[in-house]
């Protein structure tokens, strides 16, 4: 069986049409936050893992100038695909997320996280935050839709409140994460909202 951090191993469950996490729109509580008083400012934007492009069509079509990245082509195509159907003005591109730093050094204003953290292996985490905290600018944010359970092996691999804020609160200010009460029905009372700044 292909290893996690291979794009093969992403771009065959596209292939076979086995990506459970891809929910077919918009993750609900960053539509909420989109549409609430407590939406951030339009900035360049990039949706780390982005998958088949929901939530990065999201926030373009809220103003950000918004890049998703994906391993996976057929993940890539997907999402141009269906941004182009909507008319919608926005980029993907296919890299490899750990190397997005040489290519992206403090460039984006916020990074969105949703179903990729979950997706890497543990041993990884620490080089996930390192990533993050390089692609945005010294004002940037963080804004991530964490999904921690408690469920064996992965992926997704299980997480819990107490080891996000520990592994973030390096670089960010990791006060602003809460439960939410619209997830979708597989991951209700297991998903957190944060909005986490970078510290200056």
């Amino acid at each position: 069986m292909l290893p996690t951090t291979a794009p093969q191993y992403w771009e065959q469950r596209y292939q076979e049409n086995t990506a459970k996490w891809d929910i077919g729109m918009a993750a609900p509580p960053l539509a909420s936050l989109l549409a609430s008083s407590e939406a951030p400012i339009a900035g360049k934007t990039a949706v780390i893992g982005c998958g088949q492009g929901h939530d990065a069509i999201l926030f373009a079509k809220h103003g950000f100038d918004t890049i998703g990245f994906n391993f996976a082509p057929s993940a890539i195509a997907l999402g141009q695909n269906l941004s182009q159907k909507m008319e919608i003005s926005m980029q993907f591109l296919q890299r490899d997320i750990f190397e997005l730093p040489q290519e992206f050094a403090a460039s984006f204003d916020y990074a969105i996280e949703h179903t990729c953290f979950c997706a890497i292996r543990p041993e990884q985490r620490p080089d996930y935050v390192n990533m993050v905290r390089s692609i945005l600018k010294p004002t940037g944010e963080l804004i991530a839709l964490f999904w921690a359970h408690n469920r064996p092996d992965g992926p997704p691999f299980g997480v819990t409140l107490e080891e996000i804020k520990d592994l973030f609160s390096a670089s960010f200010d990791t006060s602003n994460i809460s439960p939410v009460n619209n997830s979708i029905n597989s991951r209700n009372k297991e998903e957190y909202l944060a909005r986490f700044r970078v510290l200056r």
